[in-house]
């Protein structure tokens, strides 16, 4: 048998005993132990934040045996056995205030039948509180708190102020009472996808360390190419061998669909683990991590938010409006970024502004695919064959075809739920284009108004100038005027320049002319 990959494997013993890989970070693990009492970690999903609870559980019940050979084995002498109160929110659908209370008093009930309760405690900070306080007296040692993504309430329930307003009560009172108890608490972590300024935890825990952005613990979860090459040699050479590519091309593959990931300016690129080790397991490349889901409440943001896509590659923010998410903001970057669709490109240090933009391909490709069916009539199943379609008429330079279809993609759309027509045809025409771009060269530039692109196949290139109630006949005379095709007049293959107009009384294309240059 090979190597096995513990795909979906998020606990730490099982892990270990049934001999699945395994790429250590216990000296890490050991560092924040020793060094601090409170954390939190907001990284993406799948990106081993459960299983980093499960080890920190594993190694504070004192079992040794599970760290064998790994850095943790000689670091550690004492191996102490302390009371651990782990709660993982991950379980449930949070739909109604009850969902909470309901996963809350399912923990608390499991942690009084260990410890004991009391007639007085009639809330759940109370019954929490009581909890810390036993299990400290009754095993002498003081208690470990972990709390499993955190925020899954909150997430479920954005664009529900009032869901929000209980949830964000129900957690202030509950988490409150790890400020109250420190004496009794020898660590607490807590991670989750995203952090939420209002709720107390952060407001309230001014003791609490967040380690998202700290760059000595970047390589905490995910996997840094290091870590590959001394993990999983021979798998690259077996990857290259199956797909049939050089070893040097497997590497560089990898890299463009699965590293790029920055959670610290200038600090090294970190691959998603869940999309390499699929890839490693199947031996073959694919869109890993996306195809496990992207919640809905993502594109309603964008939507909700009036956003326009074309910033979504080169959004500029600062550190305050990346480290948290006031749930009532209408600023959709902050929650796209957390849940790991957007990532640190470049940071200017005079100013503190941090550039944003996708990690790699298979998140780029995967959401603007994921974006097309929100902001057109096009379902997510016949999408993918309408680019296909579009690509297809590209390199067969049938460019009627090509925008009659694009017609299509603005017929029947709901417009009376579109605040701003022209930002929409703007954002339908970036995915469209953007999602070529995935197979042919293009290049587009925006201004207030317009857009301007250039396509380029093997035999054509199209210079193209959109109008907003203007006339296809003005754009076409605009690419002349400003001679946007003069940079491919040495270039041997067909040029056709192209101007549409987008009429506003129509609500869609309206009419298109080229003029083709042999």
């Amino acid at each position: 048998m090979g190597k096995l990959y513990p795909i979906g494997i998020q606990n730490f013993e099982s892990l270990r005993k049934d001999g699945y890989l395994y790429v250590d970070k216990t000296k890490l693990i050991y560092q924040l132990a020793k060094t601090g009492r409170y954390y939190f970690l907001s990284h993406p999903r799948r990106f081993g934040k459960s299983l980093l609870i499960s080890t920190l559980e594993a190694y504070f019940s004192g079992k040794k045996e599970l760290f064998k050979n790994l850095a943790i084995e000689e670091l550690e002498k004492e191996w102490i056995k302390h009371p651990i109160l782990h709660i993982d929110l991950n379980t449930e659908k949070y739909d109604t205030p009850e969902s909470l209370e309901n996963i809350l008093n399912f923990t608390l009930v499991k942690w009084e039948r260990l410890y004991g309760t009391s007639s007085s405690e009639t809330t759940f900070s109370l019954r929490f509180r009581g909890i810390i306080e036993r299990a400290y007296e009754q095993t002498g040692q003081r208690v470990v708190i972990l709390i499993d993504e955190y925020d899954k309430p909150m997430l479920q329930a954005i664009g529900n102020e009032e869901l929000q307003q209980k949830f964000r009560n129900t957690m202030k009172a509950f988490y409150s009472v790890l400020k109250t108890m420190d004496g009794f608490i020898k660590l607490a972590f807590l991670t989750g996808v995203t952090k939420f300024g209002k709720v107390s935890v952060f407001s309230d825990l001014n003791n609490l360390i967040d380690i998202s952005m700290d760059e000595q613990y970047v390589e905490l979860c995910g996997i840094t190419e290091k870590e590959i090459h001394d993990n999983m040699e021979e798998d690259l050479h077996i990857l290259a061998d199956r797909q049939k590519m050089t070893y040097e091309k497997v590497c560089s593959e990898l890299k463009e669909c699965y590293d790029g990931y920055h959670f610290v300016e200038n600090s090294i690129g970190i691959y998603n683990p869940f999309s390499l080790l699929n890839t490693f397991y199947k031996m073959k490349f694919g869109s890993y991590w996306f195809e496990t889901g992207t919640p809905t409440y993502l594109v309603e943001l964008l939507k909700k938010s009036n956003y326009d896509l074309q910033r979504i590659t080169h959004e500029e923010t600062d550190a305050d409006v990346l480290n948290s998410i006031d749930s009532t903001s209408r600023n959709p970057i902050p929650v796209i970024y957390q849940s790991g669709y957007l990532t640190i490109k470049g940071f200017d240090n005079r100013f503190g502004i941090y550039k944003l933009g996708f990690p790699n391909r298979e998140v780029e490709e995967g959401f603007v695919k994921y974006l097309l069916p929100f902001y057109t009539n096009i379902d997510l199943i016949e999408s993918p064959f309408q680019i296909r379609q579009f690509v297809d008429e590209v390199e067969q330079g049938d460019y009627n075809a090509f925008f009659r279809r694009l017609q299509s993609f603005f017929a029947d759309t709901p417009y009376e739920l579109i605040r701003n027509l022209e930002l929409h045809y703007q954002n339908v025409l970036f995915i469209v284009f953007k999602l070529i771009g995935f197979y042919v060269k293009a290049e587009y530039h925006t201004s207030r108004g317009r857009i301007d692109l250039v396509l380029q196949t093997e035999r054509f290139i199209y210079v193209m100038e959109f109008k907003l109630d203007g006339t296809a006949e003005e754009a076409l005379q605009q690419i002349n005027d400003k001679h946007y095709a003069q940079a491919f007049a040495t270039d041997k293959r067909q040029i056709f320049k192209i101007g549409i107009n987008f009429s506003n009384e129509t609500r869609n294309i309206e009419k298109w002319i080229v003029e083709d240059l042999q």
